[in-house]
């Protein structure tokens, strides 16, 4: 991976795991918050850290915002900070502005003042948890879209000792194994001739219906 130029407007939890989890992957990283506690607790996990008001443009012009390929809006609970610092990204030119929405309205004003993206931390967490719930044999999920995912499944106890080619998995579930996990290695696009092991992951693309059935075996 390339290194990218990543700025994160907002230390709190999110934004600090966000940041954290950028810079572990080797990427470049600047921190921006107005407490200067939420900056001193951020430097061990970001490239740079500045105090910094994002409602005020002289201030991010002068930490040379518009030169980060990405800026990441994450303030907390002033939704009108999060709004005016969106919009004030987007009329310095920066290209890719990815914001922290509250509610469904927060995201959509989010939206009309320019963020390319809208994310919803909450509402993902209790969408994730209740497909995990649901489904217990699904350890962890993409979604794609509205009806596509990819998903980690536990192998099935019946279909050990088969193999891809019996098992028919598109023909029978209308599901794709793209790799397996066995042993902490991964096997990229399996074999047909491929037999399963106790103990298997199979990492599968499709419906989320069709997946849910699967799971559920």
């Amino acid at each position: 991976m390339s290194t990218q130029q990543y700025a994160v407007i907002g230390l709190g939890r999110f934004g600090t795991t966000v940041a954290e989890k950028l810079y572990e992957a080797g990427q470049e990283v600047l921190g921006i918050d107005i407490e200067e506690g939420k900056v001193d607790d951020a430097l061990p996990y970001v490239t740079h850290a500045i105090v910094a008001d994002s409602t005020d443009e002289k201030a991010l012009t002068s930490v040379g915002i518009r030169n980060f390929e990405t800026v990441i809006v994450s303030i907390g609970d002033d939704m009108q900070s999060s709004i005016l610092t969106v919009l004030i990204l987007k009329e310095l030119g920066v290209k890719k502005v990815i914001a922290k929405a509250l509610s469904k309205r927060h995201g959509k004003v989010l939206k009309k003042v320019g963020a390319d993206t809208i994310i919803y931390p909450e509402r993902d967490m209790g969408e994730r948890l209740a497909n995990l719930l649901l489904s217990p044999n699904t350890l962890n999920y993409i979604e794609l879209s509205k009806e596509f995912n990819i998903e980690e499944i536990m192998i099935p106890s019946s279909m050990v000792g088969k193999s891809l080619r019996q098992i028919d998995l598109r023909a029978i579930y209308n599901i794709s194994v793209i790799a397996v996990v066995r042993n902490k290695e991964i096997i990229i696009t399996p074999s047909p001739d491929e037999v399963f092991l106790e103990g298997d992951i199979l990492v599968m693309i499709g419906r989320a219906a069709d997946l849910t059935k699967f799971s559920q075996l």
